[in-house]
């Protein structure tokens, strides 16, 4: 059978609103423009018109596996962030609007840098730990003037995920990959290279709370991006006594965080001794969002 297009976004909307969809109507909106590879003016433009029996087949297997839970950023395979957009699929998290006020951080701090006597010589070097779909890292090689960007992740897949997003994006040059577990995979010490920054977004969820997330983030976006231990700490513990090592002096540190987590994590950089200037980033929501802290000078014996 044959329907308008109108009929049809109607028919999907109370579908997913049924399923208990949140954006039900964005959401069906979304899969048509996928379906018929149109951006919404496009879409509005052509609301009239009648489609085929086979695509308004097609539109229904999607918004089933929409309802079915499945995030429709899996379904589109895309999402947007920091204005660009980016492949994801079940190998990554989904890049969300959350995680940009660690990348806007970053881009304010870089900027006043390079206006003052503080200025790096040569390219800034960045490190972006649990790279994921790479949303970071990437993002930081588009708005920045003149950095270089280490890509890390423990998933062989997101890593493949990442590079593709680079390529896309035109700047897989500005960019290396590398596989493991945190620091495993970088070498320290002597020659090894050490960061102007490190940015990281690692798993931060208590053990005890993934079961009661959404069914679209607990059946379907990987586990090994969300458990942060029993306590949601586990990774920031780890980051902190290691990320000395990999910085330059004065070197900064990003940590993204849980809305509840600013204090925790915090204390844990006080008591390493090893930062300064140790703060708290709120999102547009006025939630703790970002940890951010400096190596300290050595100070010589």
């Amino acid at each position: 059978m044959s329907l308008i297009i109108k009929e049809l976004l109607q028919i999907g909307t109370a579908a997913l609103e049924k399923a208990g969809c949140m954006d039900p109507r964005i959401d069906a909106e979304l899969i048509m423009r996928f379906l018929l590879k149109l951006d919404k003016q496009e879409l509005f433009i052509i609301s009239s018109s009648l489609l085929d029996e086979k695509r308004c087949e097609g539109y229904f297997k999607l918004i089933d596996r929409r309802a079915g839970g499945t995030p429709v950023q899996y379904i589109t395979g895309e999402q947007e962030f920091m204005g660009i957009p980016f492949k994801v699929n079940e190998n990554v998290l989904i890049p969300r609007q959350d995680t940009e006020t660690m990348v806007e951080e970053i881009i304010s701090d870089r900027k006043a840098m390079n206006h003052g006597s503080r200025a790096p010589r040569g390219s800034c070097q960045i490190l972006d730990l649990c790279c994921g779909s790479g949303a970071v890292g990437i993002s930081l090689c588009r708005l920045l003037k003149d950095v270089r960007v280490t890509a890390s992740d423990v998933s062989g897949k997101a890593v493949s995920v990442a590079k593709e997003n680079a390529k896309n994006a035109g700047v897989a040059k500005l960019m290396k990959f590398v596989e493991g577990d945190l620091f495993h995979s970088l070498r320290k010490g002597i020659g090894g290279t050490k960061f102007h920054v490190i940015a990281s977004n690692p798993p931060y969820i208590r053990r005890d709370i993934i079961p009661t997330l959404q069914r679209e983030i607990v059946e379907h976006e990987p586990l090994l991006a969300l458990d942060g231990g029993v306590d949601g700490l586990d990774f920031y513990h780890r980051i902190i006594k290691d990320a000395p090592d990999y910085l330059k002096p004065e070197g900064l540190l990003y940590l993204e965080i849980g809305h509840d987590q600013g204090q925790a994590v915090c204390d844990l950089a006080r008591d390493s001794e090893r930062f300064e200037e140790i703060t708290i980033v709120r999102d547009l929501a006025g939630h703790d969002r970002v940890v951010k802290c400096k190596l300290k000078k050595r100070i010589a014996k």
